[in-house]
């Protein structure tokens, strides 16, 4: 991948709204190149979506969110794409990470209640043939997602280091 179209990704992802006159500018592009570049990464699927994050605890949402650890036993051949796909078609999952270490898939899941939560994994998720066990955690606050911390605190708590 070249220079140009690195840098624009990084553009975007800090802000998803920056227009491509806008970035054309900030690198010192033509803006033909950059909406060129940016429709080779879409094709690519290199861009997948443009998204906002949004700090969900300020709308007076109910949302439950857990994330669960998952151990399975891969399939002959499929190893654990086949398993991790049947996980990822549920509506009810958000995201789906294979992990090294103690679990093999990172599963996020978002319900209504801690309940309906629970209802999934017992009854969707834990079923599910080759799935050895599983751990759920719930999310009880977010300080930070995707670079982005929700406290409203301008003070830097950090601690001095000096040589």
């Amino acid at each position: 991948m070249n220079k140009l179209k690195l840098q624009i990704l990084e553009l975007l992802k800090e802000d998803s709204r920056i227009g491509a006159d806008l970035i054309a500018t900030m690198l010192g592009a033509k803006q033909a190149e950059v909406e060129a570049a940016i429709a080779e990464l879409e094709e690519e699927k290199v861009i997948v979506k443009y998204a906002t994050v949004v700090n969900w605890s300020k709308v007076n949402d109910d949302k439950v969110t857990a994330l669960i650890e998952v151990q399975i036993t891969p399939e002959r051949g499929h190893g654990f794409d086949a398993i991790a796909e049947r996980i990822y078609l549920y509506p009810e999952v958000k995201s789906v990470y294979l992990m090294s270490g103690a679990y093999d898939l990172l599963v996020e899941v978002e319900g209504r209640t801690l309940k309906e939560v629970a209802s999934f994994v017992s009854n969707k998720l834990s079923p599910i043939d080759r799935i050895l066990s599983t751990k759920t955690h719930f999310i009880l606050k977010k300080y930070k997602q995707d670079g982005i911390i929700f406290e409203d605190n301008d003070e830097d708590h950090r601690l001095l280091i000096s040589p």
